[in-house]
């Protein structure tokens, strides 16, 4: 029997990570890279939205179509990742009965359920809805985890075979005679589990076909093998809050425009967006002047968000697509649906394809589209199953009641872990040991981050964004050093201290457009705990010679800051406890 065509899948999002899935179950050999960990990309900076299809009704109906449909079948597939909150699409009396009634006719011949509420009932549904709210429309819009999808999928793709190389970035694609034979990757860290201080290194590896599913980055990966991609990566923010204001979606039912939405998402709110089209997806402007739009706007449906407490902001860039023969002036009239390029169909380049455009709700079908494609171009008759097969967690979600009662978990912190883990709770949590709460903020306890280390090697970013540890009111101040220790043992002290540094300075990130009121406190608490009472701003344990132990000059270390160090001197990159260097950024 022949052996099944290698397929390499570039990009760890949620597309790239569908696509390995769908590959996988239909018995192809299939390897993801990704350049940092899985949701490097747009994935893991979105809000969190599972669209009805609701914000394309008018505007764009053949998105809001494939939206509802695949909203169902998340519901279904990922249960575990997703949270029926349900949306309302709120009317303020500045806003036009003309759009509200175009909303309401649109979402009807979409197929998208909706329902008019005065705005009484909107309010009995949502107290903090500003009161002069008029009406709202209701629709089954959701909130879905980017990370938990992401990694359930990656897991899913592993079972079937699949490898998957994080930090693993793609520096040429290999074209020999007029096609793509493979790609070019520098791993950070030798390939499977990173692990901080090991030696990384060049692997060329051969394909028989090669997807292009790096979003925003595909016109990058176009270029190295002499191919054109247009897209037009567009910046949005997105801004977090303490607590959960609303429990419900909360949309500005008017046309496009700015600070329009409110997404409930597990024990915040993120307020999202706006649309403004940059050159480059990992280099551009980050203002505060954003956050403040986000605030202040969405003060007027939710009133409460202005005197709230904000504990970091992040930007996406979505990876919009418009073929280059309709150039629209603005990327909000950019489709949001999605395109899949043959590129020796449409550049004589055989061996490789592109999946450009689209949204995170549709991400299956996005895939299903393109392992059609590549069954098709190797005679592969198998079909697509990942509308009917849960991921893993999603298997049977009435579990969880029986796993409340068979760990006893009637806490909070209990009942947080079996909604991460679905019906992965048994496996994870039946450990023989104590099992005390690592991350208080979002409940995450030892037995979840050994799992999601098992998985990760020592990169706690990606323990991160499969567990939630050091993603609440904190942002990691009082637990970073607890995931820290949780290496410690299996992974030596250099190692553990690279590790916790990369976790500090990912979580600081995020805080600098958050620095006003209370969480100003929190972040210079943050400063003190982990420069002062841990020493993480000149720790003398990271200047040993070769992981030794080094000499302590006490009388050096209480007189502060040398004078070449304040220069920045040879040791002027190590990181200090803000999470960014010695030299303030």
């Amino acid at each position: 029997m022949a052996s099944a065509p290698h397929i390499v899948v570039i990009g760890g999002g949620s597309t790239g990570t569908g696509i390995t899935r769908d590959l996988a179950m239909r018995g192809l050999d299939v390897t993801l890279v990704e350049q940092g960990n899985l949701t490097h990309g747009t994935t893991g900076r979105m809000h969190g939205l599972l669209h009805s299809g609701g914000r394309y009704a008018v505007s764009d109906q053949a998105s809001a179509e494939e939206c509802i449909e695949e909203n169902r079948v998340l519901r279904d597939i990922a249960s575990h990742c997703v949270e029926l909150t349900g949306g309302l699409f709120v009317k303020r009396p500045e806003d036009t009965e003309e759009y509200f009634q175009e909303k309401l006719e649109g979402c009807e011949t979409c197929g998208i359920p909706a329902e008019v509420l005065t705005g009484e009932e909107a309010r009995e549904l949502e107290p903090h809805l500003a009161p002069d709210i008029d009406k709202a429309i209701s629709v089954p819009d959701g909130a879905v985890d980017p990370f938990r999808l992401v990694v359930a999928n990656a897991a899913s793709a592993q079972e079937h075979g699949a490898r998957i190389e994080t930090h693993s970035e793609v520096t040429d694609l290999l074209v020999e005679d007029g096609e793509v034979v493979g790609v070019e990757v520098e791993h950070a860290s030798g390939s499977g589990k990173r692990v901080h201080g090991t030696a990384g290194g060049t692997e060329e590896i051969r394909a028989d076909y090669v997807v292009n599913a790096t979003g925003a980055w595909a016109g990058q990966i176009g270029e190295m093998a002499g191919v054109d991609i247009e897209v037009r990566p567009s910046k949005g923010v997105m801004t977090i809050m303490n607590v959960r204001q609303v429990d419900t979606v909360i949309n500005r039912c008017r046309p496009k425009g700015d600070a329009d939405i409110v997404v409930p998402h597990e024990t915040t709110c993120i307020l999202g967006t706006t649309d403004e089209e940059v050159d480059d997806p990992e280099d551009y402007p980050e203002e505060g002047w954003e956050v403040d739009l986000m605030i202040e706007t969405l003060s007027e449906l939710v009133p409460m968000l202005e005197a709230a407490r904000t504990i970091r902001s992040f930007w996406g860039v979505r990876p919009l697509y418009e073929p280059p023969d309709v150039g629209s002036d603005d990327p909000t009239d950019i489709t949001r649906d999605y395109f899949l390029l043959d590129h020796e169909e449409r550049d004589d380049l055989g061996g490789l394809t592109s999946i450009v455009g689209g949204k995170f709700t549709t991400y299956r079908m996005m895939a299903e589209e393109i392992a059609d494609h590549v069954c098709g171009k190797f005679g592969v008759d198998a079909d697509c199953r990942t509308a009917e097969v849960p991921l893993p967690g999603s298997e049977d979600f009435s579990v969880l009641r029986d796993y409340m009662d068979e760990f006893g978990l009637r806490s909070p912190i209990g009942r947080r872990s079996v909604e991460r883990l679905g019906s992965c709770a048994e496996e994870v949590l039946d450990v023989s040991g104590p099992n005390p709460t690592i991350c208080a903020c979002e409940g995450v306890t030892r037995a979840e981050v050994q799992d999601a280390i098992s998985q990760s090697g020592t990169d706690l970013n990606a323990v991160r964004i499969r567990t939630r540890a050091s993603m609440g009111n904190c942002q990691g101040g009082f637990c970073s050093h607890r995931l820290a220790s949780e290496l410690h043992g299996d992974y030596d002290e250099p190692t553990t201290r690279q590790a916790w540094d990369e976790l500090l300075q990912e979580r600081w990130k995020g805080q600098r457009h958050a620095l006003w009121g209370e969480q100003l406190s929190q972040a210079m608490l943050n400063y003190a705990l982990h420069a002062a009472t841990q020493n993480r701003d000149r720790d003398p344990a990271d200047r040993g010679e070769s992981g030794g132990e080094a000499e302590i000059d006490y009388g050096a270390f209480d007189a502060g800051e040398s004078d070449d160090a304040r220069a920045g001197g040879t040791d002027g990159e190590s990181a200090v406890a803000d999470g960014g260097n010695e030299r303030g950024y």
